[in-house]
């Protein structure tokens, strides 16, 4: 018998003995990610970032609670970003998702961990997976599970909901496909003149003693995250979480928008590119004889209609996505009565500051207005408190030198927030209450006043609105009692018909990143109840250890995360009834509640403990939406017209040519953007002529450039609008509009996608 000699160099011998070892295999492990920590960084990290612009006509704007402030075009898209952080391949990690999104959903935080789990198994769960949003009131509602959340959306938008859900999972995704070794770097400083308190006069209410530890009643400290490659030293994120509204743009805004967090995380990523880049985009150093320009931007004229397929519009972005960009996100935090409106709110009929107390002018509530820096330009105020932001984050990044070390760590809990039994400082005990909305949620804040007829502050309601209330439902005399003082507009937590009006079961959830506490929290906290939630956790972490806590444990929160329960007001601004108050769902000791439960928590991880009792999770109510919202039945054109086609073209000035901060626009004949979403695509480019192509160099991602959608009010055809406010960097040259979309000529249609193009313009 003849037997061949096989020889087996060492790495396989150590592959087979792995194989045959489950305990070789985790020595192997160990060992090899101690030699990476050692040379390439204390963890494993990867960022991700995916478009979840939802519907860009006809759907109610999520915040405001506006039944007319519909969407109807596109300010600048919206986006999912997302971090990982690992202590090793097989060790702790947590995942955190920031969303250009009203406030994060219970319902889409269950969907999206059924799809995690279907792809990844138990490695991310509701225990180390948060989802937050920025809180900006320009996206599209309709993607909350609960009654309250939805009634001016008309129900559940299953397409609002589904882009949301698949950006939060597509970010995932890629922030795991990217792990790798690498370092994490902290900072910390302040933003100057980006948010005031709205609600100053129930900020008073809180003790003096108490007020007197902080130099400002809002919180102006911005923590920031640096991720850091390993291997190779550079950069591929940063987070960082500062508290002001999203609330730059108005309640009369239709434009989807990221509002000022966006605007930030928008300037923050160009930056960084442009920081990046080997080369600048004008290579030429002389300018273009605009005579030249003019003239052959004359002989190009409007393209026509075209026909193309579902991508040709992701080949015109000028950002595309293959998973390698940059990530820079601004989170929210105790956002509760903070507002970027920073110039203050006046009255609209006289000019003059709106009473102290309530808000109101002569007793009107939606006379009195917040202004922002830009006034009465709200997309300039947008981008004004979006730059204070991005500027503080830039210095903030470039000097972190603070490198994150220690473990990683998370606790979660679910609580029936309608019934939890809380001790307070006087050793007494109480209850917390089923939901309910005074009328000072009804009078609506500055940056957006509510219903006429109500005052912040209000602790009578009139009897007309208490008939109303009635017909819904009549609070019991419990809840009447439970939420004194205020008075019960809705009793949304005893409303179940035909589903839950509002929430009862919440998540709290803490996140561990060495020194770094994130408290992830359902709802907005104001300024003081914040600090007492971050005091409080701190406290009990460090006098819970063995000295792995001290002074330099830094706690930040994460607000509107996980799911959506309204406000948390301190006990004194409860007394207070304004607009934060009067939406403190779960009665005057709320915050006493999440105070006691969040130190349990804290305790539980200070001390390694992991003894929470699991109590029964949220409802899943996919089943039982209502959705009242029409889709569109199918679009068509003018006769003898084609989608695409220009209806009105470039309007030039009287010297032929655009200068820098001129406006070009062009209007098309076109289709309900609802028939494709166009994600990680562009209703709209600029194109410039290079040579013999036209090659695009703004979309609408970006902040100079506007698409924007309506129903022609005489043929009852849509059109879209185009308008690009030329920036100050703009490269002298011929330019064009483009327009991309989607159209079914019936409801059983297929999708057919076309594009068109505005004549050429000259720009110097």
């Amino acid at each position: 018998m003849y037997i061949k000699t096989i020889k087996i160099n060492p790495r396989e011998q150590i592959a087979i003995k792995m194989a045959q070892n489950p305990v070789i295999v985790a020595m192997y492990l160990g060992c090899a990610w101690a030699w990476i920590q050692s040379t390439h960084g204390e963890y494993l990290i990867g960022v991700g970032s995916y478009d979840m612009t939802g519907p860009a006509a006809d759907v109610n704007m999520m915040g405001y609670a506006n039944i007319e402030q519909n969407s109807a075009g596109i300010h600048f898209r919206l986006r999912a970003r997302t971090f990982i952080v690992a202590e090793s391949l097989q060790g702790p990690r947590f995942v955190f998702v920031n969303l250009d999104a009203g406030m994060a959903s219970q319902l889409l935080t269950i969907k999206v961990l059924e799809r995690l789990n279907s792809r990844f198994g138990n490695l991310y769960t509701e225990e180390n997976v948060a989802i937050s949003g920025t809180h900006t009131h320009a996206g599209p509602g309709g993607y909350l599970q609960y009654v309250v959340y939805s009634v001016t959306s008309l129900g559940f938008v299953k397409q609002s909901f589904d882009a949301i859900a698949n950006a939060i999972e597509q970010s995932i995704i890629q922030a795991h496909n990217n792990l790798k070794p690498g370092s994490i770097f902290m900072n910390t400083g302040d933003v100057q003149d980006a948010g005031i308190n709205r609600s100053p006069s129930a900020y008073l209410q809180n003790p003096a003693e108490e007020r007197a530890k902080y130099p400002t009643n809002v919180d102006t400290q911005m923590t920031l995250l640096k991720f850091v490659d390993g291997a190779s030293g550079k950069s591929i994120g940063a987070f960082s979480w500062f508290a002001t509204h999203g609330t730059s743009m108005s309640r009369e805004n239709k434009l989807i928008s990221g509002d000022n967090k966006g605007v930030a995380a928008r300037l923050f990523e160009d930056w960084f590119a442009s920081q990046n880049t080997s080369s600048s985009p004008n290579t030429n150093s002389t300018v273009p004889d605009i005579g030249e320009l003019v003239k052959k931007a004359k002989s190009i004229k409007a393209t026509g209609g075209k026909d193309c397929n579902q991508k040709t519009s992701q080949g015109s972005k000028v950002r595309k996505n293959d998973g390698s960009l940059f990530v820079g996100a601004f989170c929210q935090s105790n956002v509760g009565d903070v507002s970027p409106n920073v110039l203050g709110a006046f009255c609209m009929d006289t000019g003059k500051p709106c009473d102290f107390n309530h808000s109101s002018c002569n007793g009107n509530d939606q006379l009195c207005v917040g202004r922002g820096p830009g006034y009465p330009d709200e997309i300039l105020s947008t981008k004004i408190i979006g730059e204070r932001q991005f500027k503080t984050a830039v210095k903030l990044f470039e000097s972190a030198s603070e490198k994150l070390t220690g473990k990683i760590d998370y606790r979660h809990v679910y609580l029936n927030f309608t019934d939890i039994e809380v001790e307070l400082d006087n050793k007494n005990v109480t209850k917390t209450c089923p939901a309910a909305l005074g009328p000072g949620f009804a009078a609506g804040t500055t940056d957006g006043p509510g219903v006429f007829g109500f005052q912040q502050g209000d602790t009578k309601i009139n009897p007309f609105w208490k008939n109303m209330r009635d017909l819904l439902k009549e609070p019991s005399q419990y809840q009447v009692n439970c939420q004194n003082p205020k008075p019960v507009l809705l009793s949304t937590g005893e409303m179940f018909d035909p589903y839950p009006w509002a929430p009862a079961i919440l998540p709290i959830q803490i996140l561990r990143l060495g020194k770094l506490i994130i408290l992830s929290v359902p709802g907005e906290f104001t300024t003081m109840s914040g600090r007492r939630l971050r005091e409080a956790v701190k406290e009990t972490l460090i006098s819970s250890n063995n000295g792995e806590f001290n002074d330099e444990t830094q706690v930040v929160i994460a607000g509107l995360t996980n799911t959506y329960s309204q406000y948390i007001a301190t006990f004194e601004e409860y007394q207070h009834q304004r607009y934060e108050a009067a939406s403190t769902l779960y009665g005057p000791h709320t915050l006493s509640a999440y105070i006691q439960e969040f130190k349990k928590l804290a305790q539980e991880m200070a001390k390694g403990e992991n003894i929470t009792i699991k109590n029964p999770s949220p409802p899943d109510l996919s089943s039982v939406q209502i959705s009242l919202l029409l889709g569109p039945f199918g679009d068509s054109p003018p006769e003898g017209i084609k989608f695409g086609d220009i209806k009105e073209d470039i309007a030039f000035p009287k010297r032929g040519y655009f200068m820098k901060g001129d406006t070009s626009s062009a209007t098309f004949w076109s289709a309900n953007p609802r028939y494709d979403l166009l994600t990680e695509g562009t209703f709209a480019v600029v194109e410039r002529l290079q040579g013999e192509r036209w090659i695009g160099v703004y979309d609408d991602d970006d902040l100079s450039l506007f698409f924007k959608w309506k129903v022609d009010n005489i043929s009852l055809h849509g059109l879209a609008t185009i308008e690009w406010k030329i920036p100050n960097d703009a490269i002298s040259g011929v330019y064009r509009l483009k327009h991309f979309g989607a159209a079914k000529i019936t409801i059983a249609s297929p999708i057919n996608y076309f594009t068109g193009a505005s004549s050429a313009f000259a720009v110097q």
